[in-house]
């Protein structure tokens, strides 16, 4: 792709994520220009989730943005984070990229980039990254006015993008404040949030059986949506009433939630972990199968995910009836299937994993490793899961430190014991700022 020698101008490259267009860009863009013909190498989605978050804009998007700057030469889609396909393909006289590189997670990439460009005698140019323009906080006063039909797709923008997709349970806006900003490592964090049905009536002090209408978890779900940005998945039960179930779609969707999980049970729903399900029952696979059109018709975004719950191991219904419903509900317009086990290792799962992946109906796989949580999220990718939910860990590990606290409390008149034991009030307060 590069000239030949002789040629006028030479060839530029620089590589930028552009998850929002700000000052930083335009500066190195306007230095980048003043080499030659420059081409910018857009990075995907799946370039991006490599070494940080998934953007807030799409790959067109994002493009959209860059092509209609002047003095721009060409755009192209870049896929791999490392530049190593990208920059042996164009081979060109510079390579631009700011000093940030030099800093964070991306050092051992940087090494390898100059190596690249040694062997195709390309030099690096390396403007210094100025912290007080391109560190600004853009993300979070986005946060202002973030669309929620931007959320609903990105559950499926990082489910192509991503290995797994990380969810944990949020109860309330806390939680998912929590979830919203942690991070370890720089760039390893929770791509969303589950509302479970579980977790919603506990926290009210009711059983785990529908007892909390969808009304009113809604409610609660809408003050978490108000404070996040990240995707949400919606555990709907059984989806109530088959004349009812539009409703409820177009309700999570206006939100903003990225996708509802229903499990294939009828009746008075009976949590699946307990260990007797004799007062379980699973719905026929033509019934389940009409509620799963039902709820794929009423979405108004096709972004918008519908998956289908099986509960055939919990109701010790074996393999063979699983991946029968498993087909049958993919046909009806599931946009993916999780498998549910109370066993205490994975085997049941994989099996039913191996043997759905050579089906021509194979979609997305999800697990809720409640049970057996020693499998690894390197074993789920092995296994072809594409997306796994720790669905009660949030509330499960706030009861006992709570309950910790109270009795101290009580045992000692006041509380000095457990100042240390707790987050200062100072953490506290500055959460919501």
């Amino acid at each position: 792709m590069r000239k030949k020698s002789g040629s006028k101008k030479k060839i530029v490259y620089l590589a930028l994520a552009v998850d929002f267009l700000h000052s930083g860009h335009l500066r190195i863009i306007k230095l980048a220009k003043k080499y030659g013909n420059l081409i910018i190498g857009l990075m995907s989605d799946k370039a991006i989730t490599e070494y940080k978050r998934l953007p807030l804009l799409s790959f067109n998007e994002r493009k959209k943005i860059i092509e209609n700057l002047s003095g721009i030469h060409k755009v192209i889609k870049q896929d791999d984070a490392d530049y190593t396909k990208t920059l042996k393909k164009i081979r060109p006289n510079y390579f631009v990229h700011g000093s940030d590189w030099k800093y964070d997670n991306r050092k051992k990439i940087r090494k390898q980039v100059i190596n690249i460009l040694k062997k195709i005698n390309c030099k690096l140019i390396e403007p210094e990254y100025k912290k007080k323009i391109d560190n600004y906080d853009f993300r979070s006063k986005l946060g202002e006015y973030f669309s929620p039909d931007v959320r609903v797709s990105n559950l499926r923008r990082a489910i192509n993008s991503k290995n797994i997709v990380r969810i944990l349970e949020s109860h309330n806006s806390l939680t998912g404040l929590i979830i919203e900003n942690l991070k370890h490592n720089e760039r390893e964090e929770f791509d969303g949030m589950w509302s479970s049905s579980l977790t919603d009536s506990l926290t009210r002090g009711k059983p785990d059986n529908q007892s909390v209408d969808f009304s009113t978890r809604i409610s609660g779900l809408n003050e978490m949506l108000d404070v996040t940005t990240k995707p949400l998945i919606f555990d709907a039960d059984n989806g109530g009433r088959i004349e009812h179930i539009h409703f409820t779609v177009k309700t999570l969707e206006r939100l903003g939630v990225s996708a509802m999980i229903i499990e294939d049970k009828v009746g008075l729903k009976q949590n699946s972990l307990f260990s007797d399900q004799n007062r379980s029952f699973q719905d026929s696979i033509k019934s389940f199968s009409n509620k799963l059109r039902a709820a794929s018709q009423a979405r108004r975004s096709k972004d918008f995910m519908v998956i289908a719950r099986i509960e055939s191991f919990i109701l010790g219904k074996g393999l063979n009836d699983a991946m029968k419903r498993a087909e049958a509900y993919s046909k009806a317009g599931a946009d993916a299937i999780l498998i549910h086990s109370k066993e205490n290792t994975p085997s049941e799962i994989f099996s039913f994993a191996k043997k759905f992946s050579e089906s021509k109906y194979f979609k997305p796989l999800v697990c809720v490793p409640s049970t057996y949580s020693k499998v690894s999220e390197k074993q789920l990718i092995k296994n072809n899961f594409k997306i796994v939910i720790y669905a009660n860990h949030m509330i499960r590990s706030a009861y006992p430190s709570m309950v910790k606290t109270a009795k101290s409390i009580l045992k000692f008149k006041r509380s000095y014991e457990q100042e240390k034991k707790m987050t200062s009030i100072k953490n506290v307060i500055s959460l919501v700022k």
